[in-house]
């Protein structure tokens, strides 16, 4: 992983969350009462912004509707990242409607937006300029255009001897363009974070220690994110570990896994063991699903 001298380079959606919590199962056809709420969102924007809270120097890269633009510029500066985010004048900035169960559990209704239209002056290898680490979240990699520019970073990233880490993101985008594909564009990386949903999708295995060996031979270290039953971690070597989470009230699971994964890079950053960063990354995937929204609530 980067150190603390370096910034963290973070690729990926930015998203205006449409959240709803339904009373109760949807009536087709009918009304039904639900708590509706707008958060700004992004798998990794939302990395990028808790990063940040967790006080890492991070720098992220995007592309959002021109109108947008600048009022997304000055959001994310007042919030301690450093913004650089294509300006499209053609489409409109993402957006995604979250349905929320009783459960937490969450299903997604998805407009890409500009983001689908993330090109290569977008990710110019010069914002790897001072970057110890490069995020990227599999919503980068779901369209061609944006694929090929951010294969080419990550490419760009191996060369100058950068660490990479992927974050899967979505099981339905990852079954549309074939897990395996998806395994070849991002062999560059070093990390992979995924949730068990997403194991399970990519390597067709089952259990979880089936699951880290397959994703283990593709890359060096690895995390599983097992929700209520906290995560594992391993590494090529040889290292395992498994530690559980604590028990909270599940409100919206909504960035739970991009506060994990934030939590894990900013613990090694600030030198934590991996058994440490584990921890610390489980007690924030705990805490984000505590709230409404994908952010950090205000400190």
């Amino acid at each position: 992983m980067a150190g603390p001298e370096n910034c963290v380079l973070v690729v990926g959606d930015v998203m205006t969350d449409i959240i709803c919590k339904p009373d109760g199962p949807l009536v087709v056809g009918s009304d039904r009462r639900a708590a509706i709420r707008t958060r700004p969102g992004g798998s990794g924007a939302n990395q990028a912004v808790w990063l940040a809270a967790l006080g890492v120097t991070v720098r992220f890269a995007g592309r959002v509707g021109a109108d947008d633009h600048a009022a997304l510029v000055a959001h994310f500066r007042a919030l301690g990242v450093e913004a650089v985010l294509g300006a499209d004048a053609e489409h409109v900035s993402g957006a995604i409607v979250t349905i929320v169960s009783s459960g937490g559990e969450r299903s997604f209704l998805t407009d890409r937006g500009a983001n689908a239209f993330l090109g290569a002056d977008d990710v110019s290898p010069a914002l790897l300029d001072n970057a110890g680490l490069l995020v990227v979240s599999g919503y980068a990699l779901f369209e061609p255009g944006p694929r090929a520019a951010v294969m080419a970073l990550m490419a760009a990233a191996r060369a100058r001897g950068i660490g990479v880490a992927v974050d899967p993101s979505s099981i339905g985008f990852l079954e549309e363009v074939g897990p395996a594909n998806f395994l070849d564009w991002t062999s560059a990386a070093t990390m992979m974070f995924a949730n068990e949903a997403e194991a399970l999708t990519l390597t067709g295995a089952t259990g979880t220690e089936a699951q880290l060996a397959a994703l283990l031979a593709r890359y060096m270290r690895v995390a599983i994110k097992l929700g209520r039953f906290g995560a594992v971690y391993g590494e090529r070597n040889g290292l395992r570990l498994a530690l559980p989470a604590p028990e909270v009230d599940v409100v919206d699971s909504t960035g739970a896994g991009d506060a994990f994964a934030a939590a894990f890079i900013a613990a090694e950053l600030a030198g934590a063991d991996p058994a440490q960063a584990l921890a610390q990354a489980i007690v924030a995937g705990a805490e984000a699903v505590t709230h409404i929204g994908g952010r950090p609530q205000s400190r």
